[in-house]
């Protein structure tokens, strides 16, 4: 059973969110009442994009609820299924067991799906850290709840509002607006949902870049599928040119996994312009104590020495001649 918290109540839309509002957000608030809610109760949004993970921060938050409590109410709305759904304060949902509570502090809010998306994507979508599939999952789900929205609104006749927000590019850049992305920007991160998770979790871990990545989402997912074989053969990653060249080619059908391992198996220019001196291959030469940099020093020492030699000797065989 939740056990109602009467007397605490919050003044604005910031303590809810941590960022800035309107003013007429901040009056919808006013006198909430929170409620503290067993946490077997409450259970995650449905295929909620934001991860949980057991990071330093997930120990600061920690730290901070066994110490102060927790500060900051979570927003939750009704299943029907039982129990609430978290809409907004999953890390905090996480960190109470491990802070020893047994309840969470909460607002409850009737929503509708699409309005519970959006307060859901918007209220995550505030932290430092976000991954680019966070991103691009939270995007596009807020874009169909918008969408959603504005389709409910023409049934109603509005079709004023209707076209303003099913508009792909105007709807875009109204999500975008309040993160300072462009409405081109949220798109292209959308894209990123087409890829296979194993490539979306190489953007992720930051093996693969945004743009390339963006080339490749156009891949079908028989291509992408080709494509993680490609990347295993060769050991590399697609760089942007090569990743174009591949969607250019998968586009008119004329790609194969044998054309990946070819593209992916060709230098890359910043590999052609890079020499790399294994440390097994030095250490032979050094004394143990040697840091890596005290290798680099003497190695450039001795390629000056060795330059100015030849300078001499190319000087002396021109005064002979």
């Amino acid at each position: 059973m939740k056990k109602e918290r009467s007397n605490i109540q919050l003044s604005s839309y910031d303590d809810i969110f941590g960022n800035d509002a309107s003013a007429g957000n901040a009056d919808a608030v006013n006198g909430d009442t929170v409620v503290d809610i067993p946490l077997d109760e409450l259970h995650p949004f449905r295929n909620h994009p934001f991860k949980v993970r057991d990071d330093a921060d997930m120990e600061k938050t920690v730290e901070s609820i066994q110490e102060f409590g927790v500060l900051q109410p979570a927003i939750v709305r009704p299943d029907s299924d039982g129990g609430y759904e978290i809409l907004s304060g999953h890390r905090r949902h996480h960190a109470c067991p491990i802070a020893g509570l047994q309840t969470l502090p909460c607002i409850i809010r009737d929503l509708d799906d699409d309005a519970a998306t959006i307060l859901m994507v918007d209220s995550n979508l505030q932290r430092e850290e976000i991954l680019p599939s966070e991103r691009a999952w939270a995007f596009k789900m807020k874009l169909d709840a918008m969408k959603h929205q504005g389709e409910r609104r023409d049934l109603t006749g509005d079709k004023t509002t209707c076209r303003q927000v099913v508009d792909k590019l105007k709807a875009a850049d109204e999500l975008g607006s309040n993160i300072g992305e462009s409405g081109r920007q949220v798109q292209r991160y959308i894209r990123l949902t087409n890829l296979d998770p194993e490539l979306l979790q190489l953007v992720d871990d930051k093996l693969m870049g945004f743009n390339p990545a963006y080339e490749l989402s156009f891949l079908n997912p028989e291509q992408q599928k080709d494509l993680l074989s490609a990347i295993d053969y060769a050991q590399a990653i697609p760089s942007l040119s090569q990743a174009q060249r591949i969607k250019k080619l998968a586009l008119n059908g004329e790609i194969t996994q044998e054309g990946m391992n070819i593209i992916l198996s060709e230098e890359k220019k910043q590999d052609l312009d890079r020499v790399t001196l294994k440390y097994d291959t030095l250490k032979k030469y050094f004394p143990k104590s040697y840091t890596p940099k005290q290798m680099e020093d003497t190695i450039i020492k001795l390629l000056d020495q060795w330059k100015r030699k030849r300078e001499r000797e190319k000087n002396h065989r021109d005064i002979l001649e």
